[in-house]
């Protein structure tokens, strides 16, 4: 694939992004990270991968977080992050270290998504 094609491709990723089908996003920048791998694209646009890559697992993750936790906070008061993680791993196939989870529950709370404090390992909602 010629470096036109790739940044075709990639603006699709982003729209996808946008439109909030993080699944099909991740679908596409995994054939994508194929093709970088084997491609010498200039710094600029390989940078440009690998920034929306990231972003797009993390607007994953804190969609299934959300889902997760919004539902945890109507049986709940509280929850520690563990068992977050553990409801995630056993519902989803998504498997998180506990400073990413603790990560992107923070991203939640600053783009006020979820309303809950923070008490030490716990979420108060």
């Amino acid at each position: 694939m010629d470096e036109k094609e790739f940044v075709k491709q990639l603006n699709k990723a982003q729209d996808l992004m946008i439109q909030e089908k993080y699944n099909e996003a991740l679908n596409l920048i995994g054939e994508l990270k194929e093709i970088e791998r084997k491609s010498d694209f200039n710094y600029s646009l390989t940078h440009r991968f690998y920034q929306l890559d990231s972003n797009i697992h993390s607007l994953y993750n804190q969609q299934v977080i959300l889902d997760h936790i919004n539902d945890i906070s109507k049986k709940q008061a509280s929850i520690s992050f563990q068992e977050i993680n553990l409801l995630i791993k056993k519902n989803t196939k998504l498997d998180l270290s506990d400073d990413i989870l603790r990560r992107e529950v923070e991203l939640l709370i600053l783009r006020n998504l979820i309303k809950c404090e923070l008490d030490g390992d716990l979420l108060k909602f």
